[in-house]
């Protein structure tokens, strides 16, 4: 797979609001805070199928906080703490 382009500055999946739609472009975990080792979280989002090319949905917030989210990616729905999703980086879809 290609490597998609990424932007100047880069959007987050934790600043999306529900109903958006977003493509992954990459993960980086860096400045998010973990209690997990180096690598942790972003291990943990490529088991559960956040890939870059990755299509993202998020598809509702908790109350209050709008924390935890919950995300479709592709095919499959996960919940994901907006600490978590800072981790990952996006382009919005149409």
């Amino acid at each position: 797979m290609s490597a998609l382009p990424r932007p100047a500055t880069p959007r987050l999946l934790a600043d999306l609001g529900k109903g958006q739609r977003a493509r992954v472009v990459a993960l980086d975990e860096a400045g998010v805070a973990t209690p997990f080792a180096a690598g942790e979280i972003e291990r943990r989002l490529v088991e559960m199928g956040v890939v870059e090319g990755a299509e993202l949905e998020i598809l509702h917030e908790g109350f209050p906080g709008r924390d935890p989210i919950a995300v479709r990616v592709d095919e499959h729905v996960l919940a994901l703490r907006r600490n978590e999703a800072r981790a990952i980086q996006i382009a919005l879809l149409a």
